[in-house]
């Protein structure tokens, strides 16, 4: 009875498998990132950052890229564009490349990337963004429109799947330009936040927010008084962090970090990220 008992449990536990798919890998680091065109990446991809990624670095497509070969929801090696089919360079790219670096072999880090150029915070809020989108410029639209009209929903949609596979780790955030002066800032970015902790069944002590600096004033960045309302954030939150832009250079605009800059705010994103997790990052 024993030996049939057990029989039958192996059976049912690889029909399970074989219905739900490879199960859940412990190590496999998931990281949302989402925001404004700093996250969705400004900066010309130089021939530098598409080499020599790691396989251990992946990413999820957020919308189907069939120049790329990319289909929506499944996992690529971390080659950008990260964000939609023709983005450039963003935080998210060596934020990865420097955590595959510092964690143990077995470890894999996943990110996704839902972001869209201009935005407030206000497109990520679910309950209000259709209110927001509907004055938003034609150009914006029809990049709300990749992700089906809801940015928030498509990221919740790929972390879901990610989730089947990995476990989320953190959340990235680069975003504030189009809000700059907002003093209700730090509350709008805990609605969303909260509003993922709850749709994802996330617990916040285990999940911390990592927050970007706008470009800095020492790069006489146009929006750099917004990083006096970002520094406040963990106020609001009690697991934020943010993460300095100070020496991170920038584009003529003044507005977007340039290849460099994006380099080294990545790597910053991926100092805090792994202290959070228990490493140092080597010298």
């Amino acid at each position: 009875m024993g030996k049939i008992f057990t029989t039958a449990t192996l059976l049912l536990t690889f029909l399970l498998l074989s219905l739900t798919g490879s199960a859940q890998d412990k190590n496999f680091y998931i990281f949302l990132c989402f925001g404004q065109s700093n996250m969705e990446g400004n900066a010309k991809i130089e021939p530098q950052d598409t080499v020599n990624v790691n396989p251990r670095f992946q990413v999820m497509e957020a919308v189907d890229c069939p120049a790329l070969n990319r289909t929506k929801g499944n996992w690529y090696t971390a080659v950008p564009p990260l964000c939609r089919c023709r983005t450039g360079l963003t935080p998210a790219d060596y934020f990865g490349r420097e955590l595959v670096a510092n964690l143990p072999e077995k470890v894999r880090v996943g990110v996704i990337n839902v972001a869209v150029g201009g935005c407030k915070i206000e497109l990520f809020d679910k309950d209000h963004y259709e209110a927001y989108t509907v004055d938003v410029p034609g150009w914006m639209k029809n990049m709300i429109k990749e992700y089906d009209g809801n940015p928030y929903g498509r990221l919740v949609e790929m972390a879901k799947l990610a989730q089947k596979d990995g476990v989320i780790k953190g959340i990235l955030l680069h975003q504030g330009e189009s809000n700059t002066g907002d003093t209700l800032w730090t509350q709008k970015v805990k609605v969303v936040y909260d509003n993922l902790m709850h749709d994802l069944n996330l617990k916040p002590k285990k999940v911390p927010l990592l927050a970007g600096e706008t470009v800095n004033a020492d790069q006489e960045g146009k929006c750099a008084s917004m990083n006096k309302i970002i520094a406040t954030l963990p106020q609001t939150i009690k697991n934020a962090h943010v993460i300095s832009s100070a020496g991170c250079t920038d584009s003529a605009d003044n507005l977007h970090f340039n290849a460099a800059g994006y380099r080294e705010l990545g790597k910053r994103y991926a100092a805090t990220m792994l202290n959070l997790l228990g490493h140092k990052m080597a010298q």
